[in-house]
């Protein structure tokens, strides 16, 4: 939606021959001339300096260059003019083209604008162009490279089967409500006649997928073959919950989220895994992102296989699961010897699949961990008190383990159960990333803190704490600076 709150009309030019008015020397000019050097359009070039890049563009394509300032009278004749000045400029060439009902493209200038250039993806005769009204061309850039990665590379062979039903169509009166069904199936049919047992170009391009267990969050917790398979790779597919204090560690390659998130709009599975084989395919080393363990609730199963069926090289790198990890840096051990001697992770997104589990296990001696289900907090724990639980049975949930901002909630099964289901409440951040751990073991979370706060503190203990505190402190400061360091590089 435009400024003014009508649609845009979307319009492709033909500007072969035609006259066009580009007033402004600089940089952005120089993109733009570039841009009408491809469509063949004949330039008038009008500003007081240009770039030597403009000045030989110009030269190479005949075009004429008035190395002055704007004047009224430069956009006569003219089919299309192009403002990369100032505002006070370009304000002045959009007036005098009002006047002759004449569009003009004002270079991230909104208010002085009657026409927006777009971000543009070209590839075997497809054009697709990107606009945000003006408003946000760096977004248009971004989601121009989005469709670009999604776009297939043979796009060549889907235009020309796309020509030949388009002369079958016109052949034989098709109606058009049935030319596309026809034509969908005309590609799949190109994809079905490939050989099967044909080896994927991936084998032969050294292209290849590692599904990489990015931990709960923290890049010290990813492992060392998991950084140095980032530090390889093109393009990195990654979720919700990765990092992205990671992006550090593939700053050459090209990110793009895939993220998963209950009860929110994402990609489907099936997508991803075409991507996946796509990218690959392509010759390129694709890492796929995932929090925790690929193989832990990540759906890290589906992925090897889609991709083993497709014939392309997969590595797993196992990860730092936050089913333990989660509870472990809360200070919540799962197991603990003469209180817990088992734990069950289990998936907390829907009563059917976490009930059955649930019945099953013992109400003493093991603890339960539930992933993706604080928003079954206390529907989980209703259940729970059904079966026999105890009420006072020691609960906790914990946010945000591995980052800056994580915070304990410790309860009982009881208290959880009267809560509030949703994580709308208000009470606590629940919409942030969190395990949910049920069992006699988080108890101790809170004897070890109280034998800290009773041991005694001798003077060694005090300089020992705070020679720790110190190293700890160095390396945050030394990690911070590797960060700027490649920042700025």
């Amino acid at each position: 939606m435009s400024q003014a709150g009508a649609e845009l009309f979307p319009l492709f030019l033909k500007l072969r021959g035609r006259a066009v008015l580009l007033v402004g020397g600089g940089p952005v000019a120089t993109a733009k001339a570039s841009a009408l050097a491809d469509a063949g359009a004949r330039v008038t070039v009008v500003a007081p300096q240009v770039t030597d890049a403009l000045a030989l563009l110009a030269q190479g394509q005949g075009w004429t260059v008035h190395q002055r300032g704007f004047v009224e009278a430069d956009v006569a004749g003219a089919w299309l003019a192009i403002a990369a000045a100032t505002s006070d400029v370009n304000r002045a060439v959009a007036q005098a083209a009002e006047a002759r009902q004449l569009f003009v493209v004002a270079v991230d200038d909104p208010a002085s604008a009657s026409a927006y250039g777009a971000g543009i993806v070209r590839k075997a005769g497809v054009t697709v162009a990107i606009s945000t009204s003006g408003q946000a061309p760096a977004l248009a850039g971004l989601l121009r490279e989005g469709l670009e990665a999604v776009l297939p590379e043979d796009l060549d062979a889907w235009v020309g089967e796309a020509a030949r039903q388009r002369a079958a169509w016109r052949s034989d009166g098709t109606p058009m409500a049935e030319r596309r069904p026809r034509l969908l199936a005309a590609l799949n049919r190109l994809y079905e006649l490939r050989r099967p047992d044909r080896p994927p170009a991936a084998m032969a391009s050294g292209g290849r997928v590692t599904l990489v267990g990015a931990g709960p969050g923290d890049p010290d917790l990813l492992t060392r073959r998991g950084a140095e398979r980032l530090g390889d790779a093109d393009i990195v597919f990654y979720d919700a919950l990765s990092s992205e204090t990671m992006r550090a560690l593939a700053p050459e390659a090209r990110w793009f989220y895939v993220g998963k998130r209950a009860c929110r709009q994402s990609i489907a599975q099936d997508t991803l895994n075409r991507l996946l084989i796509k990218e690959a395919a392509r010759g390129r080393r694709v890492v796929r992102l995932k929090a925790g363990d690929p193989f832990v609730f990540g759906r890290g199963g589906e992925e090897a296989l889609a991709l083993a069926q497709a014939g392309i090289p997969c590595e797993v790198v196992p990860g730092v699961s936050s089913a333990v990890a989660a509870a472990a840096l809360a200070g919540i051990p799962v197991t603990h010897r003469g209180v817990a001697s088992a734990f069950t992770v289990l998936s907390g997104h829907h009563e059917a699949v976490y009930r059955p589990v649930l019945a099953g296990v013992p109400r003493t001696g093991a603890t339960i961990v539930v992933l993706m289900g604080l928003r079954q907090r206390a529907a989980i724990a209703r259940y729970l008190l059904q079966l026999g639980w105890q009420a006072e049975t020691p609960a906790a949930v914990v946010l945000g383990a591995a980052t800056a901002a994580a915070a304990r909630f410790v309860s009982t099964v009881g208290e959880l159960a009267s809560s509030a289901a949703s994580d709308q409440t208000g009470d606590d951040d629940f919409s942030r990333p969190g395990v949910l751990v049920i069992g006699e073991a988080v108890a101790l979370a809170g004897e070890i803190e109280r034998a800290y706060a009773a041991a005694p503190r001798d003077e060694s203990a005090r300089a020992a704490e705070a020679s720790r505190e110190g190293d700890e402190e160095q390396r945050d400061r030394d990690r911070g600076a590797g960060r700027t360091e490649k920042g700025s590089r």
